[in-house]
């Protein structure tokens, strides 16, 4: 199963266990992580679950649907790295990935 580590702005981390197939918005709302609101569904149309994919991390995340760009325009923040959670499937070549919330979610 693999796992990802959240990293909280102020810098608490939460390492986590998630299925394979599940987004990384819908592990850090089924776990319980501040900063993960979601508030969509993972539908691609709010942008509450903006995270920061480590750099590392970031070719095997695949490249932003156009939805997703869209909204990232709007977010405050935003960075190369930026990606909204509810866009990314966990699978095990993910195992590891770590993603940083923004300052304003919290």
């Amino acid at each position: 199963m693999p796992r990802i580590h959240f990293v909280e702005f102020g810098g608490r981390e939460h390492l986590i266990d998630v299925p394979a197939g599940t987004s990384v918005m819908q592990a850090a709302i089924d776990n319980h992580v501040p900063g993960i609101d979601g508030d969509c569904g993972g539908e691609c149309a709010c942008g509450t679950c903006h995270v920061y994919v480590d750099p590392t991390w970031l070719p095997k995340t695949g490249t932003r649907t156009t939805s997703e760009d869209e909204l990232l325009n709007f977010a405050a923040a935003t960075q190369e790295s930026s990606r909204l959670a509810c866009q990314i499937r966990m699978d095990d070549t993910l195992d590891g990935l770590r993603v940083r919330m923004p300052e304003g979610q919290h």
